[in-house]
C-alpha cells in the first residue's frame, strides 16, 4: 500500500536517503570536495553573483552521484548476478558522475580565468 502524502514523512525519507548515501565511499569524497571548494569560495575575492553560482554547481557531482548510487540500488535489486545490461547501465550512471565533475571544473575554471588579474 501507498503511504499517505506527508511533508514530515517526505523530509524522513530524504533524510534516510542521505544516510544510506553516506555509507558510500565516492559520495564521502564528493562531500569532502564540496566542504573544501566551500571554504575556498569563501576566501575568493569574487562578487556575490559569481560566489552563488560557483557554490550551485559544486551540487552537480552531489546529486550526480545520488543518482547513480539509487541506479546501482535498484539494478542490484532485479539482478543480483553478473548481467552485461546491468553493467552498461550502471557505467552509464558512473559515466554521468564523471561529466558532472568535468562541468563543474570548466565552470570553475572559466570563473578563475574571468577574473584573473
Amino acid at each position: 500500500m501507498k503511504p499517505k502524502y506527508s511533508l514530515k514523512n517526505n523530509f524522513k525519507y530524504s533524510i534516510d536517503g542521505l544516510k544510506e548515501l553516506l555509507k558510500e565511499r565516492a559520495f564521502k569524497i564528493e562531500i569532502s570536495f564540496f566542504i573544501i571548494f566551500t571554504i575556498i569560495l569563501f576566501l575568493l575575492p569574487y562578487p556575490l553573483w559569481s560566489k552563488i553560482f560557483l557554490f550551485a554547481s559544486l551540487f552537480l557531482p552531489i546529486i550526480a552521484e545520488a543518482f547513480n548510487t539509487s541506479m546501482e540500488k535498484v539494478v542490484d535489486l532485479v539482478n543480483e548476478d553478473y548481467h552485461i545490461l546491468a553493467k552498461h547501465a550502471k557505467d552509464i550512471s558512473a559515466f554521468a558522475v564523471l561529466l558532472s565533475i568535468i562541468i563543474t571544473f570548466l565552470i570553475w575554471l572559466g570563473f578563475i580565468v574571468y577574473f584573473w588579474e
